[in-house]
């Protein structure tokens, strides 16, 4: 664990890439299409291309809401 991590003041001035746990990442799959999702860490999202969406990610949260996804036709 680094200084930052350990510090709660420091660690929410991060951006949400560093905080989103990377195992968690790789655990999620998209709620459609069961397949694995790829992380975009410009955009803080989490893409499903077979489905055409993208899951944000807040606060180091990825939100798997349909709802809440973006088409990416658009």
């Amino acid at each position: 664990m680094t200084d930052d991590e350990s510090d709660p003041d420091r660690a929410a001035e991060l951006p949400a890439a560093v905080t989103t746990d990377p195992k968690l990442l790789e655990l999620l799959a998209c709620p459609i299409t069961k397949k694995p999702l790829r992380y975009d860490a410009e955009h803080q999202e989490l893409i499903s291309p077979e489905a055409k969406l993208a899951f944000p990610i807040r606060d180091g949260i990825p939100i798997m809401l349909t709802e809440e996804a973006r088409r990416l036709d658009e």
